[in-house]
């Protein structure tokens, strides 16, 4: 264990603070940065993980969360991810819990707060990994590298490649699981704060708590595990302080005998054992809960993973790196999504692109050689526990143990980048120390880095706020996106311009055009345009590329029901269900398909269908009513009205039309009643004046009559039959006021 001071550090151009003051001014730095994040919306994932999913609410169970994956569906279920994240999940239903529901101020407040904690930790993590290991005799760990550390930690918490983990609500997982990682780190450091001289002891207890947190920071993020690797690597290189390159150099020449007497006097091969016995179980446990094995992912989530050789497989993923590369060097261009085209396929050794992968490599080298051959000590063990850092929490993400969803994700840089910040501030360090003629210009360099980030970080995080703005930022990064194209259509049809979202829609389609999704809500807007014909042929050919895509065969269905072509429509309806049997809104169209056929039993059980699988149904419930209305099955409607407002009591269309019914009935005082409690919901109803005059003419009561004909034709003046019966009652009130004596 290294006890001495680090030699540059003090050459580094920042005052020495103390721990606490250092811990306070990165967690400034970190609020500084994500703070305009804190009133964002739910955006992108998040309605997903959040706003869609049942196991955040107080009504579902909470065992719940141990069963479903991260998105709410069942593990055994061969559509879910596997993304197991109990604990994540759990933060979650807090948040809603507190807050009442899901307003979004709460979970961005806590991810800014997690963010800032995790930045000031990182101090201490710096400093070990820097400087050694060593505490005071209060058990406190002594910095040996304070203003290294302490630059590292800055450059951590205002680093723009972590905005998708703190202003995206998803985010969460990623910063829980870099907080247990720390922790675990942490308290694996503390297995060697025995109070003694002897460096040979260590506490096993401290060790099992420390694989207790690394389970912890797995069941936030898959990713925590990584964390047994940095543990291992610390405790070789630093606790039992074995130098790699000479221990490989008498293994692979077989110079001098091999000492390990040493080592197992260390306790490392115990503490390994440990560890690695923890790590098995870890995994075999989190196996058996995926039950049907690993997530089954397309050719869009990762293209490179299904290119048609091993060799231009192994191409494209070292691009891939060399791109988080680039993002940890120059995170300016960001996006929230690299799917779809947004990183064409290397196809042959002659794209120019390779150049990007013998960059990386060569630097990879570069630092490798340095890390091992240096005959340094401080620098061998920075650079090598630097490199331990930044590449052991990526590797589940590189596609070389399995198969992963993406192909860049911001999120999974957030622990790498510590490693990247650690490097950068050794780097800088050395810079301030060789140079020291230069030290001003440095200075003024390193400062316009962190504004360069601050600024950066700000403006991303303001993108983050909205759906609208985080889709439209990613046009300018990956214009060859189908998705981005999908997305900002999407937002645009959600908030009612649909005549903008279908020029997006086109271009998803052009660009990838086997994108089902994006032909499925094109075809539904030019629906609703009553385009029909090329609504089909979308549509058609939507369900010919996914014959499984039951939402394409519904909305297929419903499209040429509109074309009268009946009998294809009913098939469409059939195949939507066979493949999503809890389909209540398909039973639903299906009732409307039949209803327009006069297949009145047909329709009536369609609907009875719909409601049995989705109680609060209102337009199944409604359509019976009128159905039974109009067939004249006047005591069935009623007792179907009556039975859907004990479930739906505030539904003022199921009232509408039960007080229709009951004024046929002739029970005119309830049906005054259940207008008049439609009314008091939904005031300007026009129809329901209407209809309510026209029982109160029945009824006899004349002036009320009058009075709500007037209000329907205020509301409406074009209301169908309003102003016939409304001429009709004032001419039978001239009558009775001329025969009056």
């Amino acid at each position: 264990m290294a006890l001495t001071e680090v030699y540059w550090d003090h050459h580094m151009p920042l005052p020495k603070l103390a721990p606490i003051q250092a811990k306070v001014t990165v967690a400034l730095v970190a609020l500084l940065c994500f703070i305009n994040s804190y009133d964002g919306e739910f955006v992108f994932d998040d309605s997903e993980a959040i706003v869609n999913n049942k196991d955040l609410r107080p009504t579902a169970p909470l065992n719940n969360i141990w069963s479903n994956d991260f998105w709410g569906s069942n593990l055994s279920s061969n559509s879910s991810h596997k993304s197991y994240r109990p604990l994540t999940v759990l933060t979650f239903r807090l948040n809603y819990l507190v807050a009442g529901g899901l307003h979004p101020v709460g979970f961005h407040v806590l991810n800014i707060v997690l963010h800032a904690v995790i930045s000031a930790l990182m101090i201490d993590v710096f400093a070990i990994l820097i400087g050694g290991l060593a505490y005071d005799e209060k058990g406190r760990i002594l910095n040996h590298a304070p203003k290294t550390s302490l630059l590292a930690a800055v450059f951590f918490a205002a680093h723009p490649v972590h905005t998708e983990s703190v202003a995206g609500i998803v985010g969460r997982a990623d910063l829980l699981c870099a907080l247990f990682f720390q922790l675990s780190f942490l308290t694996y450091c503390k297995a060697f704060n025995k109070g003694s001289d002897r460096d040979d002891r260590f506490s096993v207890q401290w060790v099992v708590v420390s694989l207790l947190l690394c389970a912890a920071a797995m069941l936030c993020k898959e990713q925590g595990i990584t964390v047994l690797g940095v543990n291992a690597a610390f405790d070789v290189l630093l606790i039992c302080n074995v130098n790699v390159y000479e221990l490989s150099q008498r293994l692979l020449l077989r110079k001098n005998p091999l000492d390990v007497s040493e080592i197992f006097r260390m306790g490392l091969l115990t503490r390994l054992a440990l560890m690695g016995l923890g790590g098995l179980l870890m995994l075999y446990a989190r196996w058996r809960i995926m039950g049907t094995g690993p997530p089954a992912f397309t050719e869009v989530d990762n293209p490179a993973s299904f290119a048609e050789s091993v060799f231009l497989r192994i191409v494209n993923y070292n691009y891939y790196y060399s791109l988080n590369a680039w993002l940890l060097l120059c995170p300016w261009w960001l996006c929230f999504d690299w799917s779809m085209g947004c990183v064409p396929l290397i196809k042959s050794a002659t794209d120019w692109r390779m150049v990007w992968l013998l960059l990386l490599w060569c630097i990879l080298i570069g630092l490798i050689s340095q890390a091992l051959c240096s005959q340094d000590s401080q620098r061998r063990r920075t650079l090598t526990l630097g490199l331990v850092l930044l590449v052991v929490p990526f590797l589940p993400a590189c596609n070389i143990f399995f198969r992963v969803g993406f192909v860049i994700a911001e999120r999974v840089l957030y622990l790498s980048s510590a490693g990247y910040c650690l490097l950068l501030a050794y780097s800088l360090g050395h810079c301030f120390c060789r140079w020291s003629k230069h030290r001003r210009l440095l200075c003024v360099m390193v400062l316009a880095l962190l504004c360069v980030y601050v600024v950066r970080c700000a403006l991303r995080s303001h993108q983050w706020r909205s759906e609208q703005s985080l889709f439209s930022s990613a046009l300018s990064v990956c214009p060859l996106n189908a998705k981005v194209h999908y997305n900002v259509g999407k937002n645009l049809a959600d908030k009612g311009n649909t005549s903008a979202a279908v020029s997006y829609y086109r271009e998803a389609v052009r660009l990838h055009p086997t994108y089902v999704h994006a032909m499925n809500n094109l075809g539904n807007i030019l629906k609703e345009k009553n385009e029909l014909i090329e609504a089909e042929q979308l549509l058609s050919k939507a369900v010919s590329i996914q014959p499984d895509f039951a939402a394409a065969w519904m909305n297929l269905g419903i499209v040429q029901n509109s074309l009268q072509k009946f009998e294809k429509a009913e098939k469409s309806y059939w195949n939507a269900i066979r493949f999503r049997r809890k389909y209540p809104d398909c039973y639903y169209n299906l009732g409307r398909l039949y209803a327009d056929q006069n297949r009145h039993i047909d329709a009536l059980n369609a609907w009875r269908n719909a409601t049995v699988l989705k109680p609060d149904h209102s337009l199944a419930w409604n359509n019976m009513v009128i159905l039974l209305d109009n067939t004249g099955n006047l005591g069935q409607a009623e007792l179907i009205g009556r039975e859907a407002l004990r479930l739906l009591p505030n539904d003022h269309t199921i009232m509408f039309s039960l007080a229709n019914v009951l004024g046929k009935l002739q029970k005119y005082k309830e049906s005054e009643g259940f207008f008049l409690h439609a009314l008091r919901i939904n005031p300007n109803a026009a129809s329901c004046h209407g209809n309510l005059a026209v029982l109160y003419h029945r009824w006899g009561k004349l002036e009320l009559a009058k009075k709500h004909y007037e209000l329907s034709l205020k509301l409406d003046p074009e209301a169908p039959g309003t102003r016939d019966n409304y001429n009709m009652l004032r001419r039978k009130l001239d009558q009775l006021k001329h025969s009056a004596p």
